[in-house]
């Protein structure tokens, strides 16, 4: 299999090349990163220590499709909606990281673990999109629930690391953070990646508002697990923070059924689920890392950044259909880079396959 990485310079892309490394995708022969015309000849491979070859980057002008099976796409939504179609058309089979196809009703939308049969048959595209980083693990917590009852409502609250603004938004949180302990103004509202400044701070806004007043996160968070699931009707709100952390995106969620359900049920349902880790309640004088998710603890771990972690699953004390529960995940990993190579192993696995 030949594989293009459209975006390779960045955090997602380097992310997509460090799984391709580990052997993630079983039958890749040839590997080409595709980026800006700035960054043609690097040698990605050696820059990341990589055993896997790798080609020098090609400029995105230069790249010619019909030389790959797959295009994985990480540059953003201009960058996928300009070339994601001529790359589909030259025979690449395109999975997108973007927002620029996720809704519409003829490009399925893939979570591996979720809805594996929308790859039953090959898009007429040959567009597959890969979800919001948020909505990703949000909906590997909720799927397992469905064996418990049928769900009815979600509230989620959201806190998004840095590295959801690539990396501008790290080096900008680095430095800001480098600036106030160097004793720079608290106060100083200079714009920046993310509006406000971030460091030591949390922005309840990310995206623009609509004339409802709901962010574009929000309204991801809003539509992509109705159309994964396959719930028209589920009714979800969403609330998106920022907040100063490196990596790692972290969710409250509040989850109502139909049914009275029970704590020790949904951790039965979502222990039984695949590469989910459930965390039970903490033991006395134990390991804080080991009583529930964190995004630092998560992060740190090769093994642990490709699992989704859920913990504080507890019952709602006035509702006894409802339960809360705390979800933490690698947004480059499980958000972005590892859902797009699964969904390229799942096509490859698939009859329709070339």
């Amino acid at each position: 299999m030949n594989i293009a990485v459209i975006g390779a310079t960045g955090v997602v892309g380097r992310e997509c090349l460090t799984l391709l490394d580990s052997g993630l995708v079983p039958g890749v022969d040839r590997v080409v990163p595709v980026a800006s015309g700035g960054s043609a000849g690097r040698d990605l491979g050696a820059e990341l220590g990589l055993n896997l070859k790798v080609e020098p980057v090609v400029a995105l002008e230069e790249f010619d499709p019909s030389t790959v099976d797959v295009a994985v796409f990480s540059a953003g939504a201009p960058i996928s909606t300009a070339y994601g179609p001529i790359v589909a058309a030259a025979g690449a089979l395109v999975v997108d990281n973007s927002s620029a196809f996720r809704m519409d009703d003829d490009v399925p939308l893939v979570v591996p673990q979720v809805n594996p049969q929308a790859l039953a048959t090959r898009p007429a595209r040959g567009i597959v999109a890969n979800p919001n980083c948020s909505t990703i693990q949000l909906v590997r917590a909720l799927h397992p629930l469905r064996d418990i009852g049928e769900i009815d409502r979600v509230i989620v609250s959201s806190y998004q690391s840095a590295s959801g603004g690539g990396l501008r938004g790290l080096e900008q949180l680095a430095d800001t953070t480098r600036g106030l302990l160097d004793g720079a103004d608290p106060a100083d509202t200079t714009a920046g990646r993310f509006g406000p400044p971030l460091a030591f701070n949390l922005i309840p806004e990310i995206g623009l508002r609509d004339d409802d007043g709901h962010s574009h996160e929000e309204r991801k968070l809003r539509r992509e697990p109705r159309k994964i699931m396959d719930l028209p009707g589920l009714r979800v709100a969403a609330t998106a923070v920022r907040v100063a952390v490196i990596n790692g995106h972290s969710e409250a969620v509040h989850v109502t059924f139909t049914a009275p359900v029970r704590p020790e049920d949904a951790r039965a349902a979502l222990r039984a689920a695949p590469d989910l880790r459930v965390y039970g309640d903490p033991e006395p004088g134990g390991s804080p890392a080991n009583a529930y998710p964190m995004p630092r603890f998560v992060c740190s771990s090769p093994t642990e950044r490709r699992l989704v972690h859920v913990g504080r699953v507890r019952s709602d004390p006035d509702d006894p259909h409802a339960l809360w529960m705390w979800v933490v995940a690698d947004n480059l990993t499980v958000g972005a880079a590892l859902n797009a190579l699964q969904i390229v192993a799942l096509a490859a696995g698939t009859p329709w396959w070339r």
